[in-house]
């Protein structure tokens, strides 16, 4: 059961949770009312998402004693676009992630899902090589998401791949309750398509070519030690990409068996959080 304290916080029996829009970012955190531990985590979201896709995850590891942090990107979530989000790119983003990490008072476990999880591989490339712990949750692949990615989506919406090419904006591939059900949640998940649906914001198109060869390059040898998990219906990026990438990374390979794309919501979501934290007791 929730309350609401004087701070404005919701407050449960276990933790209580904070919404704020400070700098043009939303921030959504899970404090524990017991806390087991003194690194916090920081979540980013994927495409079309906002922090609201992790409440599920934060509740569950708040529970088990973590603190957690979720940001929409400008133009997701609660968050004021800065620019249309159809010219956004991985740089855009990645400065906002820095920023976030920055502002913590010390180095987070930093989890990523689909694109967020790429965003993350950029992260550890570009900036820093010395995080506690990284959760890469249905992430895009390390070398490409041309053969590991689009091909799946081109053999099941061509339509909404060429609406892509014609208007710079990956809206058309999520364009309506069953397709974006199709490519993201199965059956039994916590959310209706139309639900999920209805909490999609627009996405740029320039990230898709990004997170490719040549722009990018996968860091070899990461020191950071990393969790790939991998959904084992997923749509969005092939499982066989997935587990050569967590190969190359020398990343432990979790595979999660029945799920689609977006395994927060997925109808095993507290089995797959629960996971997570044992990994990350063994590993911080």
């Amino acid at each position: 059961m929730e309350a609401v304290n004087e701070s404005g916080a919701k407050e449960t029996e276990h933790y209580t949770v904070a919404t704020e829009l400070n700098d043009g970012i939303e921030r959504i955190t899970y404090t524990p009312k017991v806390k087991r531990y003194d690194i916090p985590i920081l979540m980013q979201h994927g495409m079309w998402h906002g922090a609201w896709c992790w409440a599920e995850w934060q509740a569950i590891l708040a529970e088990q004693g973590w603190e957690s942090h979720a940001i929409s990107l400008p133009g997701h979530g609660a968050s004021p676009a800065t620019k249309s989000v159809r010219f956004s790119t991985m740089g855009d983003y990645l400065s906002v992630l820095k920023q976030e990490i920055e502002r913590l008072p010390r180095r987070p476990v930093l989890m990523g899902h689909s694109m967020g999880g790429a965003l993350v591989q950029w992260y550890l490339k570009k900036v820093v090589d010395d995080l506690p712990a990284v959760v890469l949750v249905a992430a895009w692949t390390a070398q490409s998401t041309w053969g590991d990615g689009t091909l799946l989506h081109l053999k099941r919406d061509p339509v909404g791949f060429t609406l892509v090419g014609l208007t710079l904006s990956t809206q058309p591939l999520v364009r309506n309750a069953e397709r974006a059900a199709s490519m993201l949640i199965t059956e039994g998940a916590i959310y209706s398509p139309e639900e999920l649906h209805g909490k999609l914001c627009e996405e740029s198109a320039l990230v898709l070519n990004q997170h490719n060869p040549p722009l990018w390059r996968p860091l070899r040898d990461p020191k950071t030690p990393i969790l790939w998990l991998g959904a084992e219906l997923d749509a969005v990026a092939s499982l066989k990409g997935a587990q050569r990438s967590a190969e190359f990374y020398g990343a432990e390979f979790q595979l999660i068996e029945g799920a689609g794309h977006n395994l927060m919501m997925e109808k095993n979501f507290r089995e797959t959080a629960l996971k997570v934290d044992r990994w990350l007791q063994k590993t911080v």
